[in-house]
């Protein structure tokens, strides 16, 4: 099955004192459905995962599992630096999720697609009826490596593999991979700022953190492409980048965005170091701010 349209890439919601608040999550699914959020991406980068011990992981993932519904495909995300912990959150997750994903790991980096193949298929095979994605963000991870040649290799070795989360502004080798064998993969693209440049290109699944705040602008500047209206789905997107630096501008915008929230009666609590969590001074700036580039309508409801 291919996933489609809109995957929010979510945050892990704290209480007060920093330890995990998983009684919101039925909540925030219920959030992300009303705005035609198909899917979830639990325990990525938006997700302050490195962040969080093995266990407030496995938490998080078990939370959601709960909360399974048929209108929000759950996708975990299970990648560690350490290939043992990354086997040990995808046994965990094997009977609690729609699917698992991994990014490469960010310190010892890896520098052959060889060495990648090797990391997924020992990770891919403690959940073998779960589908597979590989997270390529190489700006964090450091795997600047190409997915073509990987999928190559993967698509051999790996039984389960169902796809790519593409978080990579190199269009070419995503247009590659989204073609690769006729197009069996599911190819998610994963870079919000260039949502339109995606589109002529035959996306038809994201996976994103603004996609939590802005579902109907992104629906919209689709509706505009389909539509030919190319010069107003460009101006849509310009106020999705701008809604990014002005977020950004007040600290970091993953922990900004994550306190955001609270603009839709969600309260995830504060961030986990190194990212900002901010006053509710700071939110009123920034909602004069977006008011000012006519963003305010386009939220999330």
């Amino acid at each position: 099955m291919k996933i489609k349209n809109l995957i929010a890439a979510t945050y892990a919601p704290m209480h007060q004192d920093g330890s995990l608040n998983t009684s919101i999550i039925g909540e925030y699914s219920n959030f992300l459905i009303r705005n035609k959020i198909s899917g979830v991406f639990m325990n990525g980068s938006t997700g302050d995962f490195t962040s969080l011990t093995s266990n407030e992981r496995k938490e998080i993932t078990t939370a959601w599992s709960e909360h399974k519904s048929a209108d929000l495909y759950l996708i975990d995300h299970v990648g560690d630096s350490s290939l043992k912990v990354a086997k040990d959150l995808a046994t965990h997750a094997a009977d609690k999720v729609d699917a698992i994903a991994v990014l490469a790991p960010f310190y010892f980096r890896l520098n052959t697609v060889e060495k990648l193949m090797h990391y997924c298929k020992e990770i891919a095979a403690c959940a073998p009826n779960l589908p597979f994605y590989y997270y390529h963000i190489p700006v964090l991870s450091g795997a600047n490596l190409n997915m073509l040649d990987f999928l190559k290799i993967a698509s051999k070795e790996i039984p389960n593999l169902a796809g790519i989360k593409f978080t990579n502004n190199n269009l070419i080798d995503y247009l590659h991979c989204k073609n690769f064998e006729g197009g069996k993969y599911n190819i998610l693209f994963g870079f919000d700022e260039i949502f339109l440049s995606s589109l002529p290109l035959g996306a038809d699944g994201w996976v994103g953190s603004t996609y939590n705040h802005m579902a109907p602008l992104y629906y919209t500047i689709k509706t505009l492409f389909e539509e030919g209206k190319m010069t107003e789905a460009a101006a849509l997107q310009t106020k999705a980048i701008r809604f990014v630096e002005i977020l950004d501008g007040y600290g970091g915008f993953n922990g900004v965005a994550k306190g955001y929230m609270k603009t839709f009666g969600l309260d995830f609590g504060p961030s986990r170091f190194p990212h900002a969590t901010v006053s509710d001074d700071v939110y009123t700036e920034i909602k004069a701010e977006l008011e000012n580039i006519g963003l305010l309508t386009l939220l999330s409801k």
